[in-house]
């Protein structure tokens, strides 16, 4: 029962969202709701998501699977939010030339865009107070030195993704 609770809760967030970060928010919703996870779990899973190669979604719901209900439920989940992409995929290469000159299709996408850009604000709000909520004042001090020092390498330094992740583990071991 619980593979197919998580099967289609998973089939849900894929069908209405568009991949990406903008799944976030559903999953955080969906695993808080059913009480497969607390926030700050659901937290942990989108920073390991994130780290790993592949898509959010597809990582997130794996781990949430796994971590919810082991291998099968990594199977479920996995399962469940890969359909809906696999199914408009099918679809959009029978119809590719006629999805290329559609002036509504245009119109779609021209009002997706800015629902999708509000789905990932909601996602680095979220996350922000998930991950730098703390006793002192409200903000966990060490979690926004991590950042700032995550972005400085970033964008000053122009450091590697995968240095900058190493960067942030050594300070969060040293200061956590």
């Amino acid at each position: 029962m619980l593979y197919l609770e998580l099967f289609f809760s998973f089939l849900m967030i894929g069908f209405t969202s568009f991949g990406g970060l903008s799944m976030i928010p559903l999953i955080h919703e969906q695993m808080l709701s059913h009480g497969w996870m607390t926030a700050r779990e659901v937290a942990d899973i989108v920073a390991i998501a994130e780290m790993t190669p592949g898509p959010v979604g597809l990582n997130c719901a794996t781990f949430a699977g796994s971590r919810t209900a082991g291998f099968f439920g990594a199977l479920a989940a996995s399962a469940g939010v890969m359909v809906p992409s696999l199914t408009v995929c099918l679809a959009a290469a029978m119809f590719l030339k006629k999805f290329q000159e559609s002036r509504y299709l245009a119109h779609a996408m021209y009002g997706i865009r800015p629902i999708c850009i509000g789905m990932i604000g909601a996602v680095i709000i979220q996350q922000s107070i998930e991950n730098y909520a703390g006793p002192l004042l409200g903000i966990s001090w060490q979690m926004v030195l991590i950042g700032a020092a995550s972005l400085l390498t970033l964008l000053k330094f122009r450091w590697s993704v995968p240095k900058t992740i190493a960067l942030a583990a050594g300070l969060g071991l040293i200061l956590g």
